[in-house]
């Protein structure tokens, strides 16, 4: 686990929330938008820093740990691997996108927004590095009042105050979900090393998963973390929350939400790794769940007409695709269902900024006020089907690689599964393209649309790059594939095993790490 005497990934947490700070300065209130925007590109140039030094072949590393709370053994540990640094510089550029989209639609306490956008951004950054279950529970729980506040006081829905309550509370019960499960690790630590709490507890990540746990408590750990994780993320059915704070938050707010899956990354990092026999017992859980989402999310889509609650529901049929890409349990699907979090945040994110420039222009995003945008917004409109090829898993886009891994995981787990993941693709295909048609093409029926401006160049920018960074990873997948590549053998070696083992690799009695890709 190689560490570095630079505290690279402390700064990249703390670094927005100084930045927030600053906002507040005498004098500087002119220069809050540009201040924010600065630290948001640095963040990017840190954390590309971060992406360029690290070794795929490597394990854990850019460690740093700290004694914290010493009394319960909880540490200031952070690391990255193979499974979270790409997350790193994409959060940075969905980040500095959402700072520039919002340059001149905020004018009510400009400051308190940039500050709280910031501060979103901090510990998300957290979220991903956290390798000491305590500190990233913490994490976890600082995402709530910025989001409390961003959806509550800019939303654009008469509703705002209730779904910034909703998501509030829907989040809340699922961090006690995770905050019992954590414990439940902690306590198992304890027994198993045969001192008693509080010295024989722990929290650390990489100690935990060297800890062997009896079957039962693997099944506890499993439910209460896989609750808590699939409430975030939002796994069917408990993504009531999205669709209405879709429609009634800030539209740059709802591409956060859409774009960090931070609850699929939390299933991938804590839910597997940690209580292997357990996700074997349930993997027809996940499947059944990501099915259900999978065709649910489409099938709902279909009968929107408003493009935000549109994306709303294509994130659920995503987020199902993704869970039958884990439910495999191999390395195809489990690789696809990473590759397919790493695209929200450009996809998702992206078609959702596009959704707000539509809503700044349009006062609406409703197909009734979208008709001919074609014709007066042709840049919109070819970014917005760049976009939507992506989404639809189209080859030569980032979508084909992750979505083509996934089928072929769920055909080789069963093939019933793989024709479940077919149906969703093909069902999110339809959704997009009757979206695409009704809203761009077509006669011109609103006289504001055929007075609508194009994308500005500071527009064009912010959706330009997730577009062409989609049309690059899905040419050239293979560096994504091979940075991800390591901790995900590992991992399926931990699946194989049913048993604990190290990052290092599987242990010399258990079927080996790399003979990946078959169930038990």
């Amino acid at each position: 686990m190689p560490s570095s005497d630079f505290p690279l990934l402390s700064v990249l947490i703390f670094l927005p929330p100084a930045a927030a700070m600053l906002l507040f300065a005498p004098g500087l209130e002119r220069f809050t938008r540009h201040i924010a925007l600065a630290a948001s590109v640095l963040e990017l140039g840190l954390s590309l820093l971060a992406l360029a030094g690290f070794d795929p072949a490597g394990g854990m590393q850019l460690v740093e740990r700290h004694a914290w709370i010493g009394s319960i053994k909880v540490q200031y540990l952070l690391g990255i691997d193979g499974v979270s640094a790409g997350f790193l510089p994409l959060s940075s550029l969905l980040s500095a996108a959402v700072v520039l989209a919002s340059w001149r639609g905020i004018r009510q306490s400009p400051r308190l927004y940039f500050a709280l956008l910031l501060i979103l951004h901090g510990v998300t950054i957290g979220i991903y590095c956290a390798l000491d279950l305590v500190l990233f529970f913490l994490f976890w729980e600082l995402t709530l009042p910025p989001l409390f506040f961003l959806i509550s006081l800019w939303g654009i829905g008469p509703e705002r105050r209730h779904a910034a309550t909703q998501y509030t509370l829907f989040m809340l019960a699922g961090g006690a979900a995770l905050l019992l499960g954590f414990i439940l690790l902690a306590l198992n630590h304890a027994r198993e090393s045969g001192r008693a709490a509080p010295d024989g507890l722990s929290f650390d990540y990489l100690a935990l998963l060297d800890t062997p746990a009896p079957p039962e408590v693997q099944s506890a750990v499993f439910l209460l973390l896989f609750l808590g994780f699939a409430i975030k993320a939002p796994v069917f059915p408990f993504h009531v929350w999205l669709p209405t704070s879709a429609m009634e938050g800030p539209v740059a707010v709802g591409a956060l939400l859409t774009g960090l899956k931070l609850g699929l990354y939390g299933i991938l990092r804590f839910v597997i790794p940690l209580a292997p026999q357990a996700s074997n017992r349930y993997d027809g859980l996940i499947a059944a769940l990501g099915v259900t989402g999978a065709i649910y999310g489409a099938l709902l889509a279909l009968r929107q007409t408003n493009l935000r609650r549109l994306l709303a529901f294509a994130s659920i049929n995503h987020v199902g695709m993704v869970l039958i890409g884990l439910s495999a349990l191999n390395i195809q699907g489990v690789q696809g269902a990473l590759l397919q979090t790493l695209n929200f945040v450009l996809v998702a994110g992206g078609l959702f900024l596009l959704a707000g420039f539509l809503h700044q222009r349009l006062a609406s995003t409703e197909l009734t006020s979208l008709g001919g945008l074609a014709r007066s917004m042709p840049l919109a409109a070819s970014l917005f089907f760049m976009l939507g090829l992506a989404s639809m898993g189209v080859p030569g886009t980032n979508g084909f690689a992750a979505e083509h891994l996934i089928v072929i995981g769920a055909f080789r787990s069963h093939d019933g599964l793989g024709l479940a993941a077919l149906f969703g693709v093909i069902l999110g295909a339809a959704y997009l393209l009757s979206f695409f048609r009704q809203a761009f093409f077509g006669a011109i029926t609103r006289e504001p649309v055929a007075r609508v401006s194009d994308l500005r160049p500071r527009e064009l920018w912010i959706v330009a790059t997730p577009a062409a960074l989609s049309l690059l990873i899905g040419l050239y997948p293979q560096p994504v594939l091979d940075l991800t590549a390591r901790p995900l053998k590992v991992l399926i070696g931990r699946l194989e095993a049913g048993a604990p083992m190290t990052l290092a690799g599987a242990p010399a009695n258990t079927p080996s790490a790399l003979q990946v890709g078959k169930r038990p």
